[in-house]
């Protein structure tokens, strides 16, 4: 079965009426290693990109051998379950900024994936999603067991008004969501990325969109996506 053919049969439907709206997503099933991605090209990553600055926070104390201070607790704890863009632009200023993540990309193996100063610009792929999504929720990882399980954590307690997105292919979530407001258009990014569970099966899931009218109809249109990707795999298995 061509899973790409299959995603891509699932999504286009869902596009039908959504204009200028671009839509890429990826999904691997942790047990069998099934996956498939639909759609190409970059997209900016909003505040899903704050995952990936505690990610390289991690792995920077990790290699200086220390615990996270409270002050990096405090920031990465506001970021990921509230959201919080003032410890986002803290906690990079302090790691070294922009060529701090692209390090940790590198390390993590991103490789579509380029760090911006104004961080929700960062530009991203579904792939590269799937790629950091592996790296924290799965065994093979720069970032060692207690890093990966300290953010596990974070993004299964993210506050309840931001529990929308991947969240809607399944039980059992962890997630982040993004979403912006581009001022040369009025038009939303929205994004997220996370795992689920459904039918016994574990599922990492990305979905980056931009070009939606409202935050609303864009959230809409990411967890039909996600649904969509999850119940793919679902009928491959």
């Amino acid at each position: 079965m061509d899973l790409d053919a299959a995603l891509a049969a699932a999504v286009e439907p869902l596009l039908a009426d959504a204009g200028a709206v671009r839509v890429s997503a990826a999904v691997l099933d942790t047990g069998s290693g099934a996956r498939a991605v639909y759609g190409g090209g970059a997209f900016d990553t909003a505040s899903v990109v704050k995952v990936d600055m505690v990610a390289a926070l991690l792995l920077i104390a990790q290699d200086e051998g220390r615990a996270l201070t409270a002050v990096e607790r405090g920031r990465a704890a506001a970021m990921i379950e509230r959201s919080d863009n003032a410890s986002a632009t803290a906690l990079l200023r302090a790691i070294g900024g922009p060529e701090a993540l692209d390090a940790a990309y590198e390390r993590l193996g991103l490789t579509g994936t380029t760090a911006a100063h104004a961080w929700g610009l960062t530009r991203t792929t579904a792939a590269d999603r799937l790629t950091l999504l592996r790296a924290v929720f799965g065994t093979e990882s720069a970032l060692s067991e207690e890093s990966r399980a300290y953010l596990r954590g974070l993004m299964g307690r993210v506050e309840a008004g931001q529990r929308w997105g991947v969240s809607a292919a399944g039980d059992g979530w962890a997630l982040k969501n993004g979403w912006m407001p581009r001022t040369t258009t009025g038009l939303w990014d929205i994004n997220s990325m996370g795992r689920v569970r459904s039918g016994g099966r574990t599922c990492l899931v990305a979905v980056l969109s931009d070009g939606q009218r409202t935050k609303e109809s864009g959230i809409a249109l990411v967890e039909g996506v996600a649904k969509a990707a999850v119940s793919v795999l679902g009928a491959a298995r």
